[in-house]
């Protein structure tokens, strides 16, 4: 059996706890800029967090709850601004390093550099939002350390489609038994499951801690840091509370 040395992370929810404080307030920025007198409330953000891709929320927060609008001839270039617009007060905010990474990520990234083990990202928000996030919480460079970096509309569908694991994977050179990826949401695990990654370790936020996540490795509420040992919701998580390489290998 192949041995674990490749770690593949999404992104938003699993790096930090970007959608609530970050994502949802910078969509409601750029709505404000176009004139426009939506408001996504924090309910109603985790109702969209179904749809994966902010394009894609926006046509199905019109499709669903704000059918009322009269939409512009061309929709799709509507939308494509409002999402440019988004993705520029993002990127702001993370400059004001607002947003921390959550407990146990810079230290188990710190680990598998220092053992040499391969890093990978497989996300579907942009890659101007990956760069923002880690320029603005990690030293700087620490966007190299990541091999290959799978993010926003390089894949046909997003996830739960497995596109975009398929193409990270393919891109490293693996065979899926060589990666342990790391997710918090169940259209993250099902686009990994179905893209043959078995093993997923599932760190749950506030927006997805009731999702559906049969088929994980584990579900813990973090990776863990002495001073926030991470806790198992399902499966057999560290003994110590720290998702370290010991536990990787484990799996």
């Amino acid at each position: 059996m192949a041995t674990s040395r490749v770690l593949i992370f999404d992104v938003d929810g699993t790096l930090a706890d970007t959608e609530r404080d970050g994502h949802r307030v910078a969509f409601n920025r750029a709505f404000a800029d176009a004139g426009l007198d939506w408001e996504w409330s924090v309910a109603l953000y985790g109702e969209l967090l179904n749809v994966t891709g902010g394009k894609e929320r926006i046509r199905h927060y019109l499709d669903r709850f704000n059918t009322a609008f009269a939409r512009p001839e061309d929709l799709d270039g509507f939308i494509a601004e409002l999402h440019r617009a988004k993705t520029r007060h993002y990127t702001a905010l993370m400059a004001e390093r607002a947003i921390p990474l959550r407990h146990g990520v810079e230290r188990l990234i710190g680990e598998a550099r220092a053992a040499g083990w391969r890093l990978a990202i497989a996300t579907t928000t942009t890659p101007e939002n990956v760069t923002a996030l880690i320029g603005s919480t990690l030293p700087p460079g620490a966007i190299d350390w990541f091999e290959v970096i799978g993010a926003g509309d390089i894949v046909p569908q997003k996830k739960p489609a497995p596109d975009i694991y398929r193409w990270v994977v393919d891109r490293l050179g693996i065979t899926p038994s060589e990666a342990i990826v790391f997710e918090d949401s169940a259209n993250g695990l099902r686009s990994a499951l179905d893209a043959g990654l078995q093993k997923v370790v599932v760190t749950v936020g506030d927006y997805t801690r009731d999702h559906d996540f049969r088929g994980a490795t584990v579900v813990l509420s973090s990776l863990g840091d002495p001073q926030q040992p991470a806790r198992a919701i399902s499966g057999r998580g560290p003994s110590n509370g720290l998702v370290d390489l010991a536990f990787l290998e484990s799996l």
